[in-house]
């Protein structure tokens, strides 16, 4: 059981036993196991050792997959981000089943209406490839050729080189209104003549001065000499303008904090009070308000009154407060690489101002840079929420009143949008008690949960709406296969007409519930019963004893509205038409009028009345913008029931300019261009009627078409023949016999000889627009 070790002498070891063995060696450590963290789903089932690789041994051996390395969702931050990346996805998986499903359903020209604005109306005209791959070439029309939409170029006002405006801008309803009368008086008027002119060419483009006071004006660096020497404003002056954009611009323009900006133009001033560091924001602001102040002294558009006081060498108040806004313009260069909310607040306000002189590519280029600026801020993600509220609602407001801009300049000049909706995750500001307080300016409410910031919110909603039915509309114009008018029946040109009148009727709907949702506190109130908004043409009940700024949000609104509503409807009058009936298109024919003629007794009441849009450039255009279309209007339909009210609407035109004149130098030539094109409208309606009495007629029954050609659904009557439905084809066709005596007459009487632009060819229905969303391209038949 025990053993007993013997001790032994040395060297009396025994021959036969063996030689001891050598020491023994320390034992080795044991390998760490090696661990993993988390086993891959597979190997746990199966109960097998897994490794740290991705993928594992195990799963790159059965060539399976392997879940190591997913990341599992333990905490709530990781699950928000991972439903986030999900609904990014989704949505992404959406978007390309549309465009699949786009891509393969053909084009067609049917009046398939949709109750649901689909996404890419919504969107409002992305500019990105995706857009424009969306539309694959209709399978059942053919070989198909994309070609860009057919614009005109034209040399504006204001411009020395011709540019390109799309087909819903004015000024190519102008030029289809000169192509008509060039081709049915024969005469050779060119466009240029059509369009309101200015006393000035001063400031034709953004790097052209002119004028004695050039050579002692320089522009300055940042930081390079005070912004209050030279022959600029005096401290009590800049305080004067200062003070007047809180009155006006600061209430529907609302992108300042009124007392950050009161504490940053008061920092600026040195001790002694008598310089100031040059600020861009500061100086755009001054600009903004001298354009405005001097058009609301008396005479300033003769000349006279504070034009000579601000030593300007034109007599045109559009461009007053230039230099302050090109000082602004220079400062803001070196802001380009490290934009801040001063710098994208400069470009907005910038904007502004040259839409009020009539600067339509320059207030083009300069929104591009804003929405730019925008998107390198961060402005279109809605604000963090651990964002302070006040700054966070400067920034929506400050985003969507972008949009409105861009909106806004798009559609007046038919070119594509900016800003795409779909890239935007910005929600609305809010218009609250609380907001409105924080905003930092003290205004008294409304009533009604509405206060001065509600205005910008239903502003902003109608920019919207009426964006979005002017997607759709131009839209079903592009998905309208393009066949030739030569080669077109009257019958199915008709048809065609028609069933755009019928597509865009939900969108009109969507304008009329955007009224109903408008809170009475910021509408002005009709006499006699009548119903704000409308066009039933009852005068307005101004509050006597409302604040300004209220009566001007109030009236600012409504005449935006009804501004969108004729750019919505213009295209179409036509002056020519198919022989069968349309009525859809002509009762939008007749809203245009109707909402023309409701303007501009709107504008003439408050003009003649009240000084609340006096000076106001924007109304200026508005009306300009209202009596080419009722021109148009009368032309073509020159015995539709609404045409009396037309025409008596022209006429108060001109107390509009007269009144318009004694502050903007360019309603002189607008008023000159209205009576003469009133009176070649006349002159061609009585013409065209004394012809047709002495013409052998054959009278042919037909029946009655309710609501055709007229704006209330009444049967419209020629004189001549009481059975038969007016329209623009019967009532400007004579015979070629009788009509060249006419023409003679015509020509003689209205003495007009001007070269005819021989390039531009008469108006095509089907060319005549397009869908910004898609690169502004339209299919055409290959020959």
């Amino acid at each position: 059981m025990f053993t007993t070790f013997v001790g032994m002498a040395p060297g009396a070891a025994d021959s036969s036993a063996p030689a001891s063995p050598e020491a023994p060696q320390p034992p080795k450590p044991r390998p760490k196991r090696s661990q993993v963290a988390r086993a891959c789903d597979w190997c746990r089932v199966h109960r097998i050792k897994c490794d740290n690789h991705l993928p594992c041994s195990n799963c790159q051996k059965r060539r399976g997959q392997c879940s190591q390395g997913a990341i599992e969702v333990r905490t709530l931050p990781h699950a928000y981000r991972k439903i986030e990346r999900l609904e990014n996805r989704v949505r992404e998986l959406e978007l390309e089943l549309e465009h699949e499903r786009r891509g393969s359903k053909g084009v067609s020209i049917g009046l398939n209406t949709p109750l649901t604005t689909p996404p890419s109306m919504a969107s409002c005209g992305g500019s990105g490839p995706e857009t424009g791959s969306t539309f694959g070439p209709p399978s059942d029309h053919g070989n198909v050729e994309r070609k860009r939409l057919e614009g005109i170029h034209i040399r504006a006002t204001r411009s020395q080189q011709e540019t390109w405006y799309g087909p819903s801008s004015l000024f190519y309803f102008i030029r289809r209104l000169n192509t008509f009368l060039n081709t049915s008086l024969r005469q050779a008027r060119p466009i240029n003549h059509m369009l309101p002119d200015s006393t000035n060419k001063l400031y034709d483009g953004p790097g052209q001065n002119a004028g004695k006071d050039q050579t002692h004006r320089s522009f300055p660096t940042p930081g390079s000499f005070s912004a209050t020497e030279g022959d600029y404003l005096t401290p009590t002056q800049e305080e004067y303008f200062i003070g007047l954009f809180w009155q006006s611009y600061h209430t529907s323009i609302p992108v300042l904090d009124e007392v950050a900006f009161k504490e940053h133009y008061q920092s600026l001033w040195t001790t002694s009070g008598r310089e100031r560091k040059p600020s861009a924001l500061v100086d755009i602001v001054i600009a903004l308000c001298v354009q405005y102040g001097v058009a609301l002294q008396p005479g300033s558009g003769q000349g006279t009154g504070s034009a000579e006081i601000f030593k300007l060498d034109s007599h045109d108040a559009t461009i007053a407060g230039r230099w302050h806004f090109q000082r602004c313009q220079s400062l803001l260069t070196s802001e380009l690489e490290n934009p801040t909310i001063f710098t994208l607040q400069c470009h907005i306000l910038s904007t502004v101002y040259l839409c009020s002189g009539a600067f339509p590519n320059m207030s083009d280029s300069t929104c591009t840079l804003a929405v730019r600026t925008a998107f390198m801020l961060g402005l279109h993600v809605d604000p963090p929420p651990e964002m302070p509220q006040r700054e966070r609602e400067m920034r929506k407001r400050l985003w969507w009143t972008l949009f409105v801009l861009d909106s806004k300049i798009s559609m007046k000049l038919g070119r594509p949008f900016l800003i795409d909706q779909a890239d935007t995750t910005c929600g609305l500001p809010g218009d609250d008690r609380e907001i409105s307080t924080a905003s930092g300016t003290i205004l008294a409410p409304l009533g009604e949960d509405v206060t001065w910031l509600t205005f910008n919110i239903h502003n902003v909603k109608l920019f919207q709406t009426a964006r979005t039915a002017y997607t759709a509309f131009y839209k079903k114009q592009l998905e309208t296969p393009h066949v030739s008018t030569d080669d077109m029946s009257e019958e199915e040109e008709g048809k065609i007409i028609e069933s755009h009148a019928e597509y865009l009727a939900p969108y009109v709907e969507r304008m009329e519930d955007w009224v109903k949702n408008v809170p009475s506190a910021i509408k002005t109130k009709r006499q006699d019963g009548g119903v704000p908004f409308s066009t039933d043409c009852t005068a307005l009940d101004i509050e006597q004893f409302a604040s300004l700024w209220l009566q001007r949000q109030r009236l600012l609104l409504e005449l935006m509205y009804h501004n969108l509503c004729i750019n919505l409807f213009r295209p179409f009058i036509r002056f020519s038409a198919p022989s069968i009936p349309t009525p859809g298109a002509d009762r939008l024919a007749a809203e245009c009028a109707g909402h023309a003629i409701q303007l501009t007794r709107i504008m003439h009441q408050v003009l003649s009345s009240t000084s609340i849009l006096t000076g106001w450039h924007e109304a200026f255009q508005w009306q300009w913008n209202a009596v080419m279309s009722l021109i148009g209007f009368v032309i073509a339909y020159p015995h539709d029931a609404s045409t009396p009210e037309a025409k008596s609407a022209i006429d108060l035109t001109s107390a509009v300019f007269e009144i318009f004149g004694k502050s903007l130098a360019s309603a002189a030539s607008a008023t000159a261009i209205s009576r003469d094109l009133s009176a070649q409208a006349e002159m061609l309606t009585r013409s065209v009627s004394a012809e047709q009495e002495l013409m052998p007629q054959k009278i042919e029954e037909s029946p009655l078409t309710v609501g055709s050609w007229g704006a209330s659904g009444d049967e419209t009557l020629v004189s001549s023949n009481p059975t038969a439905v007016q329209t623009p084809s019967n009532a400007w066709s004579y015979d070629e016999g009788m009509g060249a005596p006419m023409h003679s007459m015509l020509a003689e009487s209205m003495d007009m000889a001007f070269p005819m632009d021989q390039d531009f060819q008469m108006f095509p229905w089907l060319n005549m627009s397009g869908d910004p969303a898609i690169q502004w391209t339209y299919y055409q038949q290959q020959v």
